[in-house]
Formats: C-alpha cells, structure tokens, sequence
C-alpha cells in the first residue's frame, strides 16, 4: 500500500525545476532519532521491523498443519538467521562490493553502512543448516517456511535505502522520476533519476511476497520440500536481474574488464545468475522430495 501510493505522489508533485521532483523536497532524513550523542538509523530500524514481523508471520505459519518445527525451534532460529544477515550481509559487501573493508578495521564498522542481500542470504542459510542439523530438523523445509516471511525485511530495507537517498536509478524522464543529491560532479546538472529503491521494494517486497502467500496458503507447495524457497530464489533473482536495467551501476565496477560491469551487465545481475538457476531446479526437482509430512507442531498432517 505505501508503494503504490508512493509513485502517484512522486509523480504529482513534481516542482517546476526541470519539471522533475526533487529528492531535498521530500525532506527525509536518514536518521530517525537524534539524541546527540547517540543516533538511531531508519535503516536499522528497518531491520529489526522486518525481523520482528517476519517472525510473526513465521509463528502464524508453524500453526498450519505440517510444520517442520515448533514454536520453540523458531524463537532460536531468529537468532541464528539475525547472525547471518549480520555477519554474512558485510562480508559479503567486502567481498563483492567493497574488498577494501577487509583491511585494517573496516569491516566491523557497521555503522558507516554497507550490507549485501547475498552475503546475508548466505550468512542465513549457513545459520539455518548449523540450527536445523542441531535440532534435527528438515533444514529444506525450515528454509521454505523462512523464505516464506523474508520479503518483509528485503520491502522495508529498500523503503529505507529509499529514505537514505542510496541506490539511485538511471536518468530518466519518466513523471515519476526524482532529482536525487549529488548524483554527478560538482558543477554538472543533476539529472532526473528512476527511483529504483521503490522498484525493488514493490516487486522484491511486495510482489514476492504475494507469489509465496498464495503458494503457501493456496496450495500443497510447504509439502514439497524445496519449492517455496526455490520460488523465493527465482523470484528474487528475476527482480533483482529486472530492476538493475534501471539502477546506476555500481561506480567501483565501472573500471573493471572495460567497463563491462557498468555497460553490459551489472554485479548485482551476475550475483542472482546462480539464484535464478537454484531456484528453478528446487522448483522442478519438488515433486520428487515430496513424502507424507509428520508434523512436529500443529494438527495431523494433510499431505
């Protein structure tokens, strides 16, 4: 509801220079509250708001028939996956965005930002596995049931890159289009951009979420071990892959092979290559995982 009221906002109110809005007009800023001594960022209360609903929404789950764990199991698995987005979101930012960082004390400097979704994907999958094989659970269908509750945390993380004024798109001419601060060169004409933060916040978000609801509630898809997040993984990675068409390129890849991580393809599309493949094998390979579900939380199994 926030996205779609956004864009006729953003595309109303436009002001009479260059005919675009302007991102200083909308007056966001970055942090929430200012205590002076002691700052609290909307990008890290977007974290915690998509952790903590996610795993109101991960309860609501486990009480369906066919759980592959009980409540207990899920109050220790948030901490396990708030690890790995942790460690696994800025190790993989240093690895693949910002190699820098892994020298010196960069990498533990969490508040000057950088966090990557597939450092973070891995970290948690890498935490689920550890967790489920503690507890001998079905890590597979563990990884469905979190999948099913990540895109509240990719909707609000992107909101807050949106309030950041990060992650801009490409110039554009589009109605909706914004002139977002220090975009060029000092001197140049800052040109109109697509906001490509709520792109991805609309599509990774929303519409992903709305993909997996309707596998979830509306078929046997929790019963096939693999297909919701090879769902999740698929969707994902075609979002991602759509949206960075429309996104500036990352600026420390624009040397890389002449350009080639600028002009041809973007490092985000290279990265969701492997999710798009992975997705569409857990999907078809489901139906041969599928077997008669005994419960461990919730009424007898209907599988």
């Amino acid at each position: 509801m926030i996205l779609t009221a956004a864009l006729p906002v953003l595309a109303n109110a436009a002001s009479a220079a260059q005919g675009h809005l302007h991102f200083a007009d909308l007056h966001l800023n970055p942090v929430a509250i200012d205590l002076r001594f002691f700052q609290i960022k909307w990008y890290s209360i977007a974290y915690i708001t998509g952790i903590l609903v996610g795993w109101w929404y991960l309860l609501k789950l486990l009480r369906q028939p066919g759980a592959p764990m009980a409540r207990r199991h899920a109050d220790d698995l948030v901490f396990y996956a708030t690890l790995g987005i942790i460690l696994g979101g800025r190790l993989g930012y240093a690895l693949f965005y910002a190699p820098q960082l892994l020298t010196k004390w960069g990498l533990f400097k969490l508040w000057d930002g950088g966090m990557s979704f597939h450092g973070g994907m891995i970290g948690t999958s890498i935490g689920i596995i550890l967790f489920a094989r503690s507890q001998k659970l079905d890590w597979l269908r563990v990884h469905d049931y979190l999948a099913c509750a990540v895109p509240f945390g990719l909707f609000f993380g992107r909101i807050a890159n949106f309030v950041n004024g990060e992650l801009w798109g490409k110039p554009s001419d589009v109605p909706w289009a914004i002139v977002f601060n220090d975009t060029v060169q000092s001197g140049m004409i800052e040109p109109a951009r697509h906001p490509s933060q709520l792109y991805e916040a609309g599509l990774e978000g929303v519409a992903l979420f709305a993909v997996l609801w309707f596998a979830f509630w509306k078929t046997k898809a929790r019963y096939e071990p693999g297909k919701l997040v090879g769902l999740f993984l698929l969707g994902y990675g075609l979002a991602r892959f759509t949206v960075e068409f429309f996104r500036e390129p990352d600026a420390q890849f624009n040397d890389w092979w002449g350009g080639f991580f600028a002009h041809t393809i973007h490092m985000g599309q290279v990265l969701t290559l492997p999710m798009i493949i992975g997705g569409l094998y857990l999907i078809v390979t489901a139906k041969g995982r599928r077997r008669r579900v005994v419960p461990i939380a919730g009424d007898a199994s209907v599988a």
